[in-house]
């Protein structure tokens, strides 16, 4: 199920169920307001910085990184409490997930607001059999444990490099969180921890792109 066409109103609960979540019951959202949508098909990059843009499946997205930091700077925001900063990237060719070799991982994506870290989390693509399974920590946080491609909302597209023409080593994941924020400024940052010390071309092992971003301003009151 492509996510980018729920219905409305389904991603009206689903923030409703968030935010009730994060909240007490005697909280009330009084108003929300996308600040900030960008999926990058008008090739705008303002207020990037590092931003670049590549042709993946047809699609034009910003990529493709490894430790390579990515970020956005957004100004003149409406009065808020709350940002939702919804982010979708795309997981490239071998990433290994919680492994803690120190040679092949663990490889860790994360990202952050402002200069506070919000999430960080491993992903994972290798096949998983029953004798051999590489887990990752998505959708929870590092160092927690679930299957290879846990909460991808995509994973059968080809590897970007290494694996370019193999089916299966690209998977697709659109993050949300909601952040405690009342400035009218504010710069996004994403970043990854890879650890790929057995390749002769680390970038091009395990990389990480964007597809698309996108920040709603809320009064929760």
């Amino acid at each position: 199920m492509n996510y980018k066409n729920w219905p409305k109103e389904v991603n009206a609960l689903l923030l409703l169920l968030v935010l009730a979540s994060f909240f007490s019951c005697a909280d009330t959202l009084e108003s929300e307001q996308v600040v900030y949508s960008n999926d990058f098909s008008d090739a705008d990059l303002a207020g990037f910085v590092n931003g670049r843009f590549i042709i993946f499946e047809g699609d034009t997205i910003v990529g493709y990184y490894h430790n390579e930091e990515l970020s956005v700077t957004l100004t003149g925001l409406p009065s808020h409490n709350l940002l939702k900063v919804t982010l979708d990237i795309l997981i490239h060719d071998t990433w290994d997930g919680n492994t803690s070799d120190g040679v092949s991982g663990p490889d860790q994506w994360f990202f952050g607001v402002d200069n506070e870290e919000v999430f960080r989390t491993t992903f994972s693509n290798t096949p998983c059999e029953s004798t051999y399974c590489l887990y990752q920590s998505y959708p929870d946080t590092f160092s927690q444990t679930n299957r290879p491609k846990t909460g991808a909302v995509q994973t059968n597209m080809p590897g970007l490099c290494f694996f370019g023409t193999t089916p299966n080593y690209t998977s697709r994941y659109s993050i949300s969180k909601i952040i405690e924020h009342k400035n009218s400024d504010v710069r996004i940052y994403m970043d990854s921890d890879l650890v790929a010390e057995n390749s002769f071309d680390p970038k091009c092992d395990e990389s990480w792109s964007l597809s698309g971003i996108t920040v709603e301003a809320l009064i929760l009151k």
